[in-house]
């Protein structure tokens, strides 16, 4: 059984229950949007050591962190340290994205060394292995996912949208098909002139999906890859059927994401997820980003969580983070970790906006522990300790001021001092002070 059958029929799995402690919500609450699809659990029943979690409707805004190994670089003990990072940092989840090295055992590594739920493209592994992609047969497809669900992936990036009637739509694009799932199937459809074999075949998929609860992730494969090609039509029609394919899996029990672009203007976010919500109907939103700015190579963490934290305080229910080395290169260990940094400071913005309860709390002690100059504290409540104990380090941790403002002109320590002086000569009551 899935977690949407499960929750269909009124049944609250383990899975749920420990969501729903963490996530500081009703589990009869949480079962009813899981029933209903506005939320999921991925949770692969052969993913022995997961922690699992809620994506969606009411629960914190997750982040995604993606790795992998690639024809360039193929290193096991590396994806591993970064999923190590993604961990310690807080990512949600990972996606294994290798098209490198042997993949079925990085992936049973990843798998073996993670609590967090695992996403895969499965379609890189198809090309990979049978080393074509004109020569593939429809076939092929499935084997591979099947071999991917019996190891243990939660969720599975599937572009079943791509059809041979979006094609012409791309023509007036700068960019073109930017997602490496979407070009293979682009790529396949026009040297056989067939229609995509995800979607000939979904039926069979959601029997793959159903017998290990394996989530969907409907890809947008032909998501926006530049501002100039953000919201078109071509976008906006894949977005429909995979809002038709959303109902075709939930008729077979199957949990489901949909993915989203990608880059947009700042000024389009909130009609993209409105649009989202509307043709997919409700079921959770996975966006790329978004990019707002297609300028600064080298910095797209940062063009792309001002995006993300946009498109969650809207609605977006999870955030795949972006590196420094987007567009140029694969991520070491350490700019995964700075993308994962980027996207926690995102999501944990959106909540703030969404009112997600008590989000604010770690906020505010943080903010008191400034106040009384508890660097210690401050330290223990941020998102990176390490980072800000190092920046810290040419101070004592018992001066009353930072090396920015000197012992003289501290603000705050001039507030303190000012507030005492009021208080004691009794001028002003206290609560009036700003």
């Amino acid at each position: 059984m899935t977690q949407l059958s499960c929750a269909r029929q009124g049944k609250i799995t383990k899975e749920m229950e420990y969501v729903a402690s963490v996530e500081n919500i009703d589990v009869n609450v949480l079962r009813q949007r899981i029933a209903e699809g506005s939320v999921i659990i991925p949770a692969n029943i052969n993913h022995k050591n997961l922690k699992p979690i809620a994506i969606g409707k009411g629960v914190k805004t997750k982040i995604n962190a993606n790795i992998g190994a690639s024809g360039v670089r193929a290193c096991i003990e590396e994806e591993l340290e970064k999923v190590r990072l993604c961990m310690k940092y807080g990512a949600d989840t990972v996606m294994d994205l290798s098209t490198g090295g042997n993949l079925n055992e990085i992936r049973e590594a990843i798998l073996n060394e993670s609590t967090m739920p695992i996403g895969t493209v499965p379609a890189y592994q198809v090309v990979v292995e049978k080393r074509t992609v004109e020569g593939l047969k429809p076939e092929d497809w499935l084997d591979t996912i099947e071999l991917q669900a019996k190891q243990g992936i939660d969720f599975m990036t599937i572009h079943a949208g791509v059809l041979q009637k979006t094609l012409p739509l791309l023509k007036t694009r700068l960019t073109g098909v930017v997602s490496r799932g979407g070009a293979i199937l682009v790529r396949w459809m026009n040297a056989n002139n067939k229609e995509n074999p995800l979607f000939t075949q979904f039926d069979q998929l959601c029997d793959i999906f159903k017998k290990y609860d394996v989530a969907f992730s409907l890809g947008d494969g032909l998501r926006p890859g530049c501002l100039h090609d953000a919201t078109d039509k071509a976008q906006i029609a894949e977005l429909k059927i995979l809002g038709e394919l959303t109902l075709r899996a939930w008729e077979k029990d199957c949990q489901v994401m949909i993915e989203g672009p990608g880059h947009i203007p700042l000024n389009e976010i909130k009609l993209n997820v409105e649009l989202e919500k509307k043709y997919c109907h409700n079921a959770p939103f996975y966006v790329l980003g978004p990019l707002v700015t297609d300028i600064a190579p080298g910095y797209d963490h940062i063009t792309s969580a001002i995006g993300a934290s946009v498109a969650g305080m809207h609605g977006a229910d999870y955030l795949c983070y972006v590196t420094p080395a987007e567009h140029l290169g694969l991520p070491t260990p350490e700019m995964v970790k700075q993308g994962v940094i980027a996207y926690k400071i995102a999501a944990h913005a959106a909540d703030i906006a969404k009112g997600i309860p008590n989000i604010r709390k770690r906020d505010d002690e943080l903010s008191k522990a400034r106040f009384e100059f508890d660097w210690e504290k401050q330290f223990n409540l941020s998102l990176d300790p390490e980072t800000a104990r190092k920046l810290r380090s040419d101070l004592s941790l018992n001066a009353d001021f930072c090396s920015m403002c000197g012992p003289d002109f501290c603000a705050m320590k001039i507030h303190k001092d000012l507030k005492k002086k009021i208080v004691n000569k009794k001028y002003i009551a206290e609560e009036k002070l700003i």
